[in-house]
């Protein structure tokens, strides 16, 4: 569900009307609702009440500092992979407390980064990573608490650029080193071990996925326990799906209840304090991307040219992503529909949002609507082309606020350098 609605022929987002916010930021833009994502991670954590449990938003999906002031606010951690991002948390008002360090490579500038200012755990995915964090905390003088995250080598079944949970792939560290590399951080000086993670990949439509990784990570504890290590926290990772297609044959993703489920069934009785980290399923669904019409063109296909572009949503380019595409103003009832291949004006092939997508006759200046465009949308964008980032906005009830600013292009050139020897005789 989104507050993404029809009234009066027009899409509005909550109770702002799209035209509005478009006559006012111009497009194309991102606009999100703090009603949806309120929605969406109360269902998280409603979903795991009676569990010791903290659900921290994947930044990488959305790392608008409103977006993340907003989620903290409810009481959300955050899962940060860069020190970037670690940034963006703690300048959105999340605790050091309640922040994760999750990433194949963390720096040690990182790591001190994230010592000096409050970290909750840092998720290990390799030995000299391990290596690196026991000397950095001990050159400070304090302990760098961890979980190593196991690779548990099972098939979540989603796109092959987004799953993580495979032998073959560069996250974490397989199951059967475990005990060893568990035995190996007891004796580091710098380290303490609190819990372990896994994260299998993301947009996992089946819940059989999560129960193999789960069962694993379920009699890993025990193991460890047994071994004589104070394992308190278990690492869920993130990884449901999201349905981006309101109409058709997609799967349906399993309800946050139905994970919740799952969770408390095998972990229930462990005595852990369960951990998880969705990005896509709460903000996904929060957010569309709206863009005019330029042109139509027929050649053989019939094309409609926007004026957003694979910089400003690479998905479709990237993963063979859908988002359904509508019309802001949908046609009177009869309208003609034909299909239409939806293309930006970047001078790349690639730049297809879709294929064959029936739409109504559209004038240059109409607006149109990507839902389902509130992750991995506007923190995947470029200036390809040199092509303004969009703007971000917010929408609140009736009100609407702009979180990030579209660059003037005098800005984007003013950021290059030209050495003064450019143009001498002797250059």
């Amino acid at each position: 569900m989104d507050h993404f609605t029809y009234r009066d022929g027009i899409l509005h987002a909550e109770d702002v009307p799209i035209p509005q916010i478009a006559a006012a930021v111009g497009t194309p833009f991102y606009v999100y609702s703090t009603a949806t994502l309120t929605r969406h991670f109360h269902l998280f954590d409603a979903a795991l009440e009676g569990l010791e449990h903290l659900v921290c938003f994947a930044v990488k999906a959305n790392s608008n500092q409103a977006v993340l002031r907003h989620l903290a606010c409810l009481g959300a951690g955050m899962d940060v992979v860069s020190g970037g991002e670690y940034m963006r948390a703690r300048h959105a008002g999340v605790p050091g407390e309640r922040v994760v360090f999750s990433g194949v490579g963390k720096t040690r500038e990182e790591m001190r980064m994230a010592l000096e200012g409050g970290i909750r755990q840092f998720n290990v995915e390799s030995e000299p990573e391990l290596e690196a964090l026991s000397e950095v905390a001990a050159s400070m003088g304090t302990r760098a608490p961890i979980a190593f995250r196991i690779n548990p080598d099972v098939d979540a079944g989603t796109h092959e650029k987004i799953a993580t949970g495979k032998a073959e792939t560069k996250f974490g560290v397989a199951l059967s080193r475990a005990r060893d590399l568990y035995a190996r951080a007891a004796r580091m000086p710098g380290i303490e071990i609190v819990g372990i993670d896994a994260h299998i990949g993301s947009q996992i439509t089946d819940l059989a996925p999560f129960e193999a990784a789960f069962r694993r990570l379920r009699d890993l504890v025990a193991t460890l326990r047994a071994d004589g290590h104070a394992i308190r926290r278990v690492d869920l990772g993130g990884g449901l799906g999201i349905p981006y297609r309101q109409q058709g044959n997609e799967n349906r993703p399993p309800l946050p209840t139905e994970y919740g489920a799952l969770v408390r069934r095998i972990f229930g009785g462990l005595d852990v304090e369960i951990e998880i980290e969705p990005g896509r399923l709460i903000a996904g669904n929060a957010g569309i991307l709206v863009a005019s019409v330029i042109y139509t063109k027929e050649e053989g296909r019939r094309f409609l040219i926007l004026d957003a572009a694979m910089n400003d949503l690479v998905r479709p380019a990237m993963y063979d992503a859908h988002h359904d595409i509508v019309p802001v103003a949908p046609p009177p009832p009869g309208a003609e529909m034909r299909p239409v291949d939806v293309v930006g004006p970047v001078c790349e092939t690639g730049d297809i949002f879709a294929r064959d997508v029936p739409l109504p006759p559209l004038a240059p200046g109409e607006l149109v609507a990507f839902r389902s465009a509130g992750a991995y949308g506007a923190v995947m964008a470029s200036e390809y082309n040199t092509r303004p980032l969009v703007p971000e906005v917010m929408v609140r009830g009736n009100q609407f606020a702009v979180i990030r600013e579209r660059p003037r292009l005098e800005e984007i050139i003013a950021r290059d350098k030209v050495p003064e020897w450019i143009c001498t005789e002797d250059s």
